[in-house]
């Protein structure tokens, strides 16, 4: 049993795999990149989505198949009790996180920026809003607006009545207006500026880096206390772009992180640090530069995202 769920719930995030031929695996398979998914929405780690994923297989390969009717709606509302369950824990945990927290980066394949909406709930810049939600707005929020689940399922998944998980679901939607990006930004857009940005950093030409960057601009960067990362976010054009002037002479690589162009940052060729920019008024108003080794493994290989 533990090597069949090991092999359905790892299959889909790294490329087609063997899977079993019985129809538990078979159901599950189908769904896996889904389920995947929903679990890094509510949580921000790919770890622990796959962790939520192993439980949900293990609790979908022992029940009579036969009395589920709808295997994509049951494998939903598993998944988000055990990422809901997870999240409560990961938030006693990020409580004592050292500096800014943020999330795990994905390196994900060109088709999934042609999925606006599903791009833009797996960015950096909405994670980050997420994690202003309680856990069951937020699990509320993901199951409605991103994958348009009933609110009858929701209802069952967070053990609330439809008419409660339609309030919590209007609250949630308003809290994430006030908070994400006012504008729609291009990926032609932002991967026009991230290349202007890339040449000005490696140049060191800070003049044109102060014209490209707010000058309210937020920098958080995450070491989690392992490698040397700002414990505060740094604010102020001239104050970023001094500290982003220090990695001019790293190398600098264009990649689709979280659906959306970023850079890798590479130093004696491994991997530094993934750094990924917000677009506002077309000047970069934040940028999130993820350093912790430990949120950094999945950045060397495509994982998918589906709806």
């Amino acid at each position: 049993m533990e090597e069949q769920a090991g092999r359905a719930a790892g299959a889909g995030g790294e490329g087609p795999r063997a899977a079993g031929t019985d129809a538990a695996t078979e159901a599950f398979v189908a769904h896996r990149n889904l389920l995947f998914t929903v679990a890094y929405e509510m949580l921000g780690s790919a770890a622990d989505a796959e962790d939520v994923l192993q439980e949900t297989w293990l609790r979908w390969a022992g029940i009579d198949q036969d009395t589920v009717r709808e295997p994509r709606a049951f494998l939903v509302r598993v998944t988000t009790r055990q990422a809901l369950t997870r999240l409560r824990t990961l938030s006693r945990r990020k409580e004592s996180y050292v500096g800014p927290w943020l999330p795990e980066p994905l390196l994900t394949a060109p088709d999934v920026a042609d999925d606006v909406e599903l791009a833009d709930s797996v960015s950096m810049a909405m994670l980050l809003v997420l994690e202003t939600l309680g856990p069951t707005e937020r699990a509320v929020f993901v199951l409605r607006d991103v994958f348009a689940v009933e609110y009858d399922e929701i209802a069952q998944a967070v053990g609330k009545t439809p008419a409660a998980v339609r309030q919590i679901a209007h609250r949630a939607r308003a809290h994430v207006a006030a908070r994400r990006p006012r504008e729609a930004v291009s990926r032609t857009q932002t991967r026009g500026a991230l290349a202007a940005f890339q040449e000005a950093v490696e140049t060191g030409d800070l003049r044109r880096l102060l014209d490209m960057i707010a000058p309210d601009v937020v920098l958080l960067t995450d070491g989690g206390g392992v490698v040397r990362a700002a414990l505060e976010p740094v604010t102020g054009a001239r104050t970023v772009a001094d500290v982003l002037l220090r990695i001019a002479a790293a190398t600098l690589e264009p990649a689709q992180v979280n659906g959306h162009p970023a850079l890798i940052v590479r130093t004696g060729g491994e991997i530094d640090t993934v750094l990924a920019v917000r677009l506002e008024g077309g000047l970069i108003s934040g940028l999130y530069a993820v350093r912790n080794p430990e949120k950094l493994s999945r950045v060397d290989r495509e994982t998918a995202v589906a709806r």
